[in-house]
């Protein structure tokens, strides 16, 4: 029997591509410097203002008061909107938008269809803030091109009695909007993921559609569903320049309280309470990406 020598290791042990042990080289710092510089001061150094202010008062000591007023009359009441808001838009859009993603998977991967709403999806998606306001109102606001029409010719009128689309339904009706094409993109990879030889071994075990979608597709898409609501739900709660443009009167939903204080329009004493509020959506952001983390390592092993 023929022995085989071990080979020596170099010395130092195994290097890679990055530097003795894996670790990064100076090259490889130097590049990810300014994307560094980058977070640092537009999001780290934000955030550090913000989880200090909170607990500050308007001469610079510690307290609570901040945070308790959170739970109290029109701050409580927003972030109850909000959230409403929020899961209501991120449910309307994981549904519909799941539709829309199943009708585009099961058809021709190279056809147009799949191709046009693909790059649709990815323009709408980022389509937000004063231009899409300035599109709802041309097209169904008070004079719009829809609105109009309507009322001269059907004899409709959109806004009799109530101007809903300056409120909470009309905001629902906008984030919707940009919601669906959001959960396109984000749960497409998803559906990709099933492959032809699950649904295969299902029929020659005599196994139904049912059966499939109930202990194969269903299970192995349940959390990445879940994962993209989440994601909807954080998207639409953050959401900030299409209710500004849209909403110019009240404060219905936490970020245009938020922008209240930024603009000066606060109560002498309280400008820290703005920072409150956006402590307040860090950690509800926070809690829903978590979950969401959660949810992505839990299908991870079905994609490798």
């Amino acid at each position: 029997m023929t022995s085989v020598a071990p080979v020596a290791a170099a010395p130092g042990g195994p290097t890679t591509k990055g530097g003795a042990a894996g670790r990064p080289s100076v090259a490889a710092w130097l590049v990810a410097v300014p994307f560094l510089a980058f977070v640092g001061t537009f999001l780290v150094y934000p955030t550090v203002l913000v989880l200090v202010g909170a607990f500050q008062d308007s001469n610079g000591a510690f307290t609570l008061d901040n945070l308790t007023t959170l739970f109290k009359g029109v701050y409580f009441d927003a972030f109850v909107r909000s959230i409403e808001l929020s899961a209501l838009t991120a449910l309307i859009g994981a549904v519909f938008g799941a539709l829309l993603t199943w009708a585009i998977a099961v058809g021709n991967p190279d056809g147009m269809l799949r191709r046009t709403v693909v790059a649709a999806s990815g323009v709408l998606a980022q389509f937000g803030g004063v231009p899409l306001a300035f599109a709802f109102l041309a097209t169904v606001g008070f004079e719009g091109l829809v609105t109009k029409f309507l009322r001269d010719n059907v004899g409709i009128d959109l806004f009799a009695g109530s101007a809903w689309l300056f409120e909470l339904p009309g905001l629902t009706l906008v984030y919707t909007f940009f919601q669906i094409p959001l959960m396109v993109i984000v749960f497409l990879p998803a559906l990709d993921g099933l492959r032809p030889q699950w649904r295969e071994a299902n029929a020659s075990l005599g196994g139904t559609s049912w059966t499939y979608w109930r202990h194969v597709g269903g299970p192995i898409l349940t959390p990445p569903f879940l994962g993209a609501l989440l994601l909807l739900f954080a998207n639409a709660f953050s959401a900030y320049a299409t209710a500004a443009a849209l909403v110019s009167q009240g404060s219905p939903i936490v970020p245009l309280q938020i922008r209240g204080f930024l603009t000066g329009e606060v109560v002498l004493g309280q400008e820290n309470l703005g920072k409150a509020l956006g402590l307040g959506m860090v950690i509800v952001v926070s809690i829903a990406m978590g979950v969401n983390v959660l949810l992505q390592r839990r299908v991870a092993k079905w994609v490798r």
